[in-house]
């Protein structure tokens, strides 16, 4: 990998990991919801979110020891309108096993969740296959189907086995669970960069959820924590999720997204020149050597935000490389518990609110909300999200 990927790999990942609503602009596209649609890389080719979360913490009748993956794609899909997955690409949740809550994390693959669709038949519903992957091995695999628009009240929940263990799939379109005010933190970027007047963000009568109303195909699984310990007794895993698009003219996969902790298409560095870098990488490239220039940039605006000299280097500390760490044996949620190093280590929930996590995080607690939850308030009609569903895959019903 040439110096220039490595260094633009790491540029996105610090910008990512250290927050999602600085003031500083960068373009990632990684974990930003949504970097756009080019003609390389179409909607359902892109992230938007990652979740992890033990079961029992949003079903409290639930399994004990099952874990919950979603994997949210196809940003900004319209309300009532079909959309499908790719059918030649790969959609993977990756797995490290983690010694402890505050080892630093190896981008190790110990697992791997991959999903294969085929193309969509004439009732509107793909078949995918799913495959479990150890230590680069192949330990099971089955087929399941996805539930067309048309079948939103009456799911596929596909009941597969993965050698000895039992996994239960949904894939389909459900209603994007993120809230962010997006528009206005535009309006206070420009003002901290002064290209435009100083401002704060709305209050929440006035705020305005730029995932209100939009949809996103999802991939929901239900793993039991036996399948990703294998013959160890690990509890802490490390998460993260990619999509590689098969490449015509090699016949391979080409990883085009990679996601952990989540974010938008801001952060710490002012450049275009390594959009695509972070998303071709694994989490093991993010302390590269040759990316130490970029560590120092993101250290000055860091710096800059008004965090002193040891906080910025806290925070690099704390935040690469990228992955999602939960703690299955700590009550999930983003931001609930740290470890040492001060990086979460208890998954996300559905309706966590994660920017107002990261921009008191990122700015030493001079900012603390966007005024935007998931329900939104009721005299403001521009926020709010449908109610989730109490069983199974949990999302809202699609809009």
């Amino acid at each position: 990998m040439d110096l220039k990927k490595i260094i633009g790999a790491s540029v996105l990942a610090l910008g990512l990991a250290v927050g999602t609503a600085t003031v500083i602009p960068i373009y990632v596209n990684a974990s930003d919801h949504d970097d756009g649609e080019v003609d390389i890389k179409g909607r359902n080719l892109n992230l938007t979110d990652l979740y992890v979360f033990r079961e029992k913490d949003q079903n409290p009748s639930a399994n004990g020891d099952d874990l919950i993956f979603v994997m949210n794609t196809n940003p900004r899909s319209l309300a009532r309108q079909q959309y499908y997955f790719s059918s030649n690409a790969l959609y993977e949740f990756k797995i490290s096993r983690v010694a402890n809550k505050d080892a630093t994390p190896t981008g190790k693959e110990d697992i791997t969740l991959r999903f294969k669709f085929s193309r969509p038949n004439s009732q509107g519903e793909q078949q995918f296959r799913l495959t479990a992957i150890a230590n680069g091995r192949r330990i099971g695999s089955d087929i399941g189907t996805t539930t067309p628009l048309s079948a939103e009240n009456n799911p596929n929940i596909n009941e597969l086995n993965l050698g000895n263990s039992r996994i239960t799939a949904f894939a389909g379109l459900r209603e994007d669970p993120f809230f962010f005010d997006v528009e206005q933190f535009f309006r206070v970027r420009a003002g901290a960069l002064g290209i435009g007047p100083q401002v704060g963000f709305r209050s929440p009568d006035q705020a305005l959820d730029f995932a209100k109303g939009y949809n996103v195909n999802t991939i929901v699984v239900r793993v039991p924590r036996s399948l990703l310990q294998g013959h160890t007794k690990a509890t802490t895993f490390d998460v993260w999720e990619t999509i590689s698009f098969k490449n015509h003219r090699t016949r391979r996969f080409q990883q085009v997204e990679r996601l952990a902790r989540p974010g938008i298409n801001e952060g710490l560095i002012v450049t275009n020149d390594f959009l695509n870098a972070f998303n071709s990488i694994p989490p093991s490239a993010d302390l590269s050597r040759a990316a130490a220039p970029v560590g120092a940039e993101a250290k000055r605006t860091l710096l800059a935000l008004g965090n002193d000299d040891a906080r910025a280097n806290a925070l690099l500390g704390a935040f690469l490389p990228d992955v999602m760490r939960i703690d299955t044996t700590q009550e999930s949620g983003y931001g609930k518990a740290l470890n040492a190093k001060g990086s979460p280590i208890t998954g996300r929930l559905l309706k966590d609110d994660v920017i107002d996590t990261t921009l008191s995080v990122l700015t030493n607690g001079a900012v603390t909300t966007d005024n935007v939850s998931y329900e939104g308030t009721p005299d403001n009609p521009a926020q709010g999200h449908k109610p989730l569903e109490p069983q199974f895959p949990y999302l809202a019903l699609p809009n």
